[in-house]
């Protein structure tokens, strides 16, 4: 396993990457890492390295990037997502740190302090030009009650602010708790003295302050932004400071960084920081451990934490599912094989308590399953869902929850041949099939198997061992099943299915004599082994 560290991270995150064994960890730089992407398996970043189509092209065995930070605006995720690279991030992590900048921020603009302060060094004592204002009765405007909102809401508590907020994903119960006011944004911007935006960039927020957002401050309002630059647009805040109408504004982003020489910049009650509200060396430390520590629990156990473009699991979740993970994909694998004709639909079916859990991944791992046999480009649980969309698959997802029932996976594709299915369970642990085509045969799910439907007639598992060992193929295990029998007067034979456990995938030729036998409808090579991609079979009568 090499871990490639491209930008700069804490020590103690090193130590734990460097903890694991046998793993390669390089420690690189900006300008020097890209020497080290071709047989690399693992990204650390930060923000200056910026992971596009062309660097995962260079990386090919890239399985994971870990962003050591929150925003992920440097990463391509669709390219990363269409590579089955994993993306995390470490929400929260600098959550404090950004709060704190976000009151010291307020407090430059309050007491005028950058300006006082060059004032003093070039030699002026203007104490009356500097008349400051106490933030004391005043009222704040947070708009977004995430992490960082919320520390920020904790921290201007002791300063005896006035409090309202605006997120549409917090309860009024959950406001009241925090002690803040919940309000519509045009009524955040008429009363608040102080405006501080902590949300994400979203089509929404996009530019939402705007000049007719300004127009619904209220005179001498000022604006903190130490979320996204692009929340802004900065030649209508310009306009509204110039006017008189904005009291001031303190930026921390820009739509453009570095922003250079910005008009904004001229104007005395802007403060202006480049883009330091998160770094600190607690939070450098914070956000360096956590992304190495949920990397290491991804590469070790599958546990994806804080993912950004797959179905994430809490560890409680994974405890959970993470058996029936395999299941799932064993499941798809196994049926991509026995089917015929070109699939469009693909369900999945939860049963149990099964049914009652976040079972996103689950599918994903069936997806993976059915598609990864037929694909040459990289299929795993970050791209399974897109490249069964993009390939027109129809997907369905059905709910059977039941506390007496067995928790269990059924799995069904349909093609223009017919409907294939089969329903999967974990026993000790293990991924076991309980039926196939509707008929009830528990087999094992793991190594080389032979899939076989017949008459059932006298002599035909006899005829299977006699041709396996003929052949010098050695048999595992030999699990039957029979479909029910009709009511009485029908004449046609019974059909009956094996699986056929083997030591070796059985090569095409055995199938052929297999299917020599005139009972013999269908026979099948499954290889579900580790990295197996299976051969094509014969035609089948």
């Amino acid at each position: 396993m090499k871990v490639l560290v491209a930008e700069p991270l804490a020590p103690a995150a090193q130590e734990i990457l460097r903890a694991q064994s046998g793993w390669d960890v390089v420690i690189a730089d900006p300008k020097t890492y890209q020497q080290h992407l071709a047989d690399s398996d693992a990204l650390v970043v930060r923000s200056a390295v910026k992971v596009t189509k062309e660097l995962l092209a260079r990386a090919p065995k890239l399985k994971i990037v870990g962003r050591a930070g929150v925003g992920v605006d440097n990463v391509d995720l669709d390219a990363a997502t269409e590579a089955g690279v994993l993306v995390m991030n470490t929400p929260g992590g600098n959550a404090i740190s950004v709060a704190e900048h976000t009151l010291a921020l307020m407090l430059s603009m309050a007491r005028s302090v950058p300006q006082a302060s060059a004032s003093t060094k070039s030699g002026k004592w203007e104490k009356k030009k500097f008349l400051g204002n106490e933030l004391r009765g005043k009222t704040l405007g947070i708009v977004g009650l995430g992490s960082i909102g919320r520390e920020v809401l904790k921290r201007a508590k002791p300063f005896e602010m006035r409090m309202v907020g605006h997120d549409p994903y917090v309860s009024s119960h959950t406001a009241r708790d925090l002690g803040v006011e919940l309000v519509s944004l045009p009524e955040l911007y008429k009363q608040s003295d102080y405006i501080t935006l902590h949300v994400a960039l979203t089509p929404e927020t996009d530019h939402m302050l705007n000049a007719q957002a300004f127009a619904q401050m209220k005179p001498g309002a000022r604006i903190v932004n130490c979320a996204r630059g692009e929340l802004v647009d900065a030649g209508d805040l310009q306009k509204a400071i110039e006017s008189g109408h904005l009291g001031g504004a303190a930026l921390d982003v820009f739509e453009v960084e570095p922003p250079g020489e910005a008009p904004l910049f001229g104007l005395e009650p802007v403060v202006a920081t480049p883009h330091i509200a998160g770094s600190t060396e607690e939070a450098q430390e914070i956000v360096g451990v956590r992304i190495v520590e949920q990397m290491v629990e991804y590469l070790t156990s599958g546990v994806a934490l804080n993912a950004v473009n797959m179905p994430a699991l809490t560890i409680e979740q994974y405890r959970a599912v993470g058996p029936y993970v395999d299941l799932a994909e064993r499941l798809g694998l196994f049926l991509s094989h026995i089917s015929a004709g070109n699939s469009h639909t693909i369900r999945l079916v939860y049963c149990g308590r099964l049914a009652d859990q976040n079972t996103q991944i689950l599918r994903n791992a069936g997806l993976t399953g059915v598609l990864r046999r037929s694909m040459e480009h990289r299929t795993n649980l970050v791209n399974a869902m897109q490249i069964a969309t993009q390939r027109g698959f129809r997907v369905i997802e059905q709910r059977e929850p039941s506390p007496l029932q067995m928790d269990s996976i059924r799995m069904e594709i349909e093609s223009e041949a017919g409907s294939f299915s089969a329903v999967g369970a974990v026993v000790l642990g293990r991924p076991r099939l309980l039926q196939v085509e509707e008929i009830s045969c528990e087999a094992t799910l793991e190594g080389n198997l032979m899939y076989s439907k017949n008459e059932d007639v006298p002599g035909v598992i006899g005829y299977f061992g006699t041709v396996l060992g003929k052949n010098g193929i050695n048999i595992a295990s030999f699990a039957l099943g029979r479909e029910d029998a009709p009511q009485a007067g029908a004449s046609h034979p019974l059909t009956a299915i094996s699986i056929i456990q083997t030591d070796e995938p059985v090569p095409d030729s055995v199938l052929s004599q297999i299917l020599e036998h005139k009972a013999v409808k269908l026979a099948k090579r499954v290889v579900l082994g580790h990295g197996g991609r299976p051969g094509t079979e014969p035609e089948n009568k």
